[in-house]
């Protein structure tokens, strides 16, 4: 869901795996995109989406990367980083506005954030048919 009322920001800035990039990440995307003028997306690297969800993504970062790169809406996709430190991402970046998931686990982004960059703003985004887009969902398609 857009804000209804919000000065358009100059970047923002997302998180994510972006595995088997389906219509919920596209609405998610296209919603932070409407945050400002300028969207880039961080795409979680192979090791930590490993490490963090238990479980190694469908397709590989340079898949991943590729696919959300293709989308015209999004401004620039880039690879996260391997020690998954948000800090440095957002000190390169600079974002004004940091969009999440409805159900992306933020792993301590807030409150780095808070602390270390209180003038970005962050908004949870609304989900878009979660019962039908939803990765761990549409996954189980493509394993044998």
């Amino acid at each position: 869901m857009v804000p209804k009322v919000i000065t358009k920001a100059q970047k923002v800035m997302v998180f994510g795996t972006f595995d088997i990039l389906h219509a919920g990440h596209r609405s998610f995307l296209r919603n932070a995109k409407a945050y400002g003028k300028h969207l880039t997306v961080v795409i979680g690297r192979d090791l930590n989406v490993t490490k963090y969800k238990k479980k190694a993504p469908f397709q590989k970062e340079d898949k991943r990367l590729l696919h959300v790169k293709e989308l015209s809406f999004v401004d620039e996709a880039i690879l996260g980083r391997i020690d998954h430190n948000y800090e440095i991402i957002i000190k390169n970046i600079k974002p004004d506005v940091i969009c999440l998931g409805y159900d992306q686990d933020d792993f301590g982004l807030r409150e780095v954030i808070k602390r270390k960059f209180p003038k970005i703003k962050i908004f949870t985004l609304e989900a878009y048919k979660p019962e039908l887009y939803k990765t761990s969902i549409l996954r189980k398609d493509f394993e044998i």
